[in-house]
């Protein structure tokens, strides 16, 4: 299908349904008043911002926090745009932070059948309704979904009902991930929402297969979770972006394709006191407290990836060579653009992008990210080029992975 020169925009809610996330200068955005009713205002009041500014399409997930359930209330508020909307959420992953900002672990996965059968009626309830896509979330080479039978015909299922069933991928394998689920014999799956920016493009070529066949490309994390957004040096630092990078990844490393004619998230009282329903902790205790690392604090292993050290190929700084987001940021000022739509524009050029997230909790983070327009020419080339300022992606998951949860 044909689509505009820039992929348009959507929301997403991954910082707005939970009370702790992992994007940069957050208690600067957001303030000390995380409560269940300051974030459900706060969600209320930025889905009319996009509403009001021509955003259509929304990304949930269950393990949002109350992401859905805020959606929900909203849209039961403004019924008659409902139809004008293109929802997204995700399952497979749990919320299990039990509201706290301090929780030793805020999510859990769980690829199975099982799963999916308590959450798809959770989706609903807090929906209202069915959404138009609905994704697993986070699948990496190793989930057990692609090889699990029963759980793919239900969700040839949902698919046959009408739902668009899909995958999201994370880590530094996404590519693998999505070929896999896209060469599935009688595959159920026809879109994906994958991480891809310009410190980690990796996932580019097997975006661009999966477009060639037909299915929805929806970008997340362009602006690398606050990294590429102007207070990107602000609040907790990745050791990657300290001034200098020890890999910074060539195109054939970390591109695999070379960048288009037009290159192109932020993509989303008391909070303890609160009380949290059922849907927001689907489960706790000492279940939670076992949980596989989940897909926000980077996939990277089954242990607690926030006490994890960034591998020394990432945190081995050398004073030669500038790191790639003070390259970046170099790139968008000559270019006339804050780093923020910079990095949005490159990603909303991509042509087979559909749609990029904006992961924004202000609406001026939201003009700004509309603001985007494609990168110009020597831009475009400087991206485009054996010096093009890219990590590797082992080295960006791994620094992912390290952020804390604030």
């Amino acid at each position: 299908m044909d689509r505009p020169a820039l992929a348009p925009l959507g929301l997403g809610l991954a910082a707005l349904g939970r009370p702790a996330y992992i994007t940069t200068h957050r208690s600067a955005d957001l303030g000390a008043d995380r409560s269940v009713a300051a974030m459900r205002e706060r969600a209320h009041r930025m889905l009319d911002a996009a509403w009001e500014r021509g955003i259509r399409f929304i990304d949930a997930a269950r393990s949002y926090g109350l992401a859905e359930e805020f959606l929900g209330s909203w849209l039961a508020a403004h019924p008659d745009r409902r139809t004008a909307l293109t929802i997204e959420s995700k399952w497979g992953y749990e919320y299990v932070g039990e509201w706290r900002m301090d929780a030793p672990v805020h999510e859990r996965k769980e690829h199975s059948l099982p799963m999916f059968e308590r959450q798809w009626p959770a989706t609903l309830a807090a929906l209202g309704g069915a959404p138009d896509v609905y994704l697993i979330h986070s699948l990496t080479p190793d989930s057990p979904a692609l090889g699990d039978a029963a759980l793919l015909d239900r969700l040839r299922e949902l698919a046959a009902s009408g739902v668009r069933v899909g995958i999201s991928t994370s880590g530094p394998r996404q590519g693998d991930a999505l070929d896999a689920a896209r060469e599935l014999a009688d595959s159920p799956f026809s879109a994906v929402q994958a991480t891809w920016n310009l410190l980690e493009p990796s996932a580019g070529p097997a975006l661009s297969r999966a477009r060639d066949a037909g299915w929805l490309v929806v970008v997340k994390e362009a602006v690398a979770n606050g990294r590429l957004a102007p207070a990107g040096g602000s609040g907790v630092i990745d050791p990657i972006d300290s001034g200098t990078d020890a890999r910074v990844a060539s195109p054939a490393d970390a591109r695999g394709a070379s960048v288009p004619e037009s290159v192109g998230e932020m993509s989303g009282g008391d909070a303890r006191d609160a009380s949290v329903p059922e849907s927001v902790g689907e489960m706790s205790g000492s279940d939670a407290r076992g949980a596989s690392v989940p897909e926000s604090v980077g996939e990277m292993s089954g242990s607690d990836a926030r006490g994890a050290s960034v591998p020394e190929s990432a945190a081995a700084i050398q004073a030669s060579a500038p790191s790639a987001r003070a390259q970046l940021a170099s790139l968008a000022d000559a270019d006339g653009q804050t780093l923020d739509a910079f990095a949005i524009g490159a990603a909303r050029s991509e042509p087979w992008a559909d749609v990029v997230l904006s992961g924004a909790v202000t609406p001026a983070q939201l003009d700004s990210n509309l603001a985007s327009r494609a990168p110009g020419e020597r831009a475009q080339r400087a991206l485009a080029g054996p010096a093009a300022p890219a990590e590797q992606p082992d080295d960006y998951w791994a620094a992912r992975s390290a952020r804390d949860w604030t």
